[in-house]
């Protein structure tokens, strides 16, 4: 039962750490290269990550969790665009976000947005309903199909 046990909670802290090695990056023309290079998506998290807490609790619940990770990593390109009020940003990083903001008629937090690398938008959700990795996994899973 002991090896058991510690078995278990080394794929824990595997898995924790697996869902850490996930990149989010802050530059979109960055991102845009690498996901067309990759073939793969873009998805943009508009986040007030130190204030608003729906983007805290899906950062928490759903973002940082394994699932989610693993999807990520092998079908996206991940960009943050952050607009914290405690956390020091460059001042080119916000005018960078907030052109990104008005670009994609960003109107509330959390906004997901899964795009193409041409930056055309394939999906969006605004807000965050409670639901866990899986059921985002499957938004953009079925987003990507069409």
């Amino acid at each position: 039962m002991k090896k058991f046990i510690i078995a278990l909670l080394a794929c824990c802290a595997f898995a924790t750490v697996h869902a850490a090695d996930l990149t989010w990056l802050t530059d979109l023309p960055k991102a845009q290269a690498q996901a067309k290079s990759e073939n793969k998506l873009i998805l943009m998290n508009f986040t007030g990550s130190d204030w608003c807490p729906a983007c805290i609790q899906l950062d928490k619940t759903v973002l940082s969790q394994p699932e989610f990770a693993d999807y990520a990593q092998k079908n996206l390109v991940t960009v943050l665009v952050d607009f914290p009020q405690g956390k020091p940003q460059s001042d080119d990083l916000k005018a960078a976000n907030d052109a990104l903001s008005k670009k994609y008629d960003i109107e509330g937090f959390p906004t997901l947005i899964l795009a193409k690398p041409d930056g055309s938008v394939v999906w969006k959700q605004v807000g965050y309903d409670g639901s866990g990795p899986k059921v985002l996994v499957d938004r953009l899973s079925g987003a990507k199909q069409k």
